[in-house]
């Protein structure tokens, strides 16, 4: 009996976390626009250095300075989504062409 409910406990478990991960993700607009997500960007850049100071002082060690970023993550995270939303819009077109190409090759080999 235990054998077959500890899968299913399992499943359960790692859906209950998935869907849990999920609704915060959208119940704090992550999954909305572009306005509203840097809006959640700056949120957490504002909420995270004093959480992390409050548990370096719980634990009595020192974490080291984090780095000063030269760029913007969110204007290259817009092009690397822009760039895959691209390579796959122009993906069907470009198979096609290459099919035909194959094709092509192939009927000259046998002439």
């Amino acid at each position: 009996m235990a054998a077959k409910l500890l899968p299913v406990l399992k499943l359960a478990t790692k859906v209950t976390i998935a869907g849990g991960a999920l609704y915060v993700t959208y119940d704090s607009g992550l999954l909305g626009g572009s306005a509203q997500g840097s809006e959640v960007l700056g949120k957490a850049k504002a909420a995270i250095p004093p959480a992390v100071d409050e548990w370096v002082k719980y634990f009595g060690f020192e974490l080291p300075a984090f780095p000063k970023m030269g760029f913007s993550p969110v204007e290259a995270w817009n092009s690397g989504v822009q760039s895959s939303i691209s390579a796959l819009s122009s993906g069907p077109t470009a198979l096609g062409g290459y099919t035909n190409q194959g094709l092509q090759y192939l009927k000259d080999l046998t002439k």
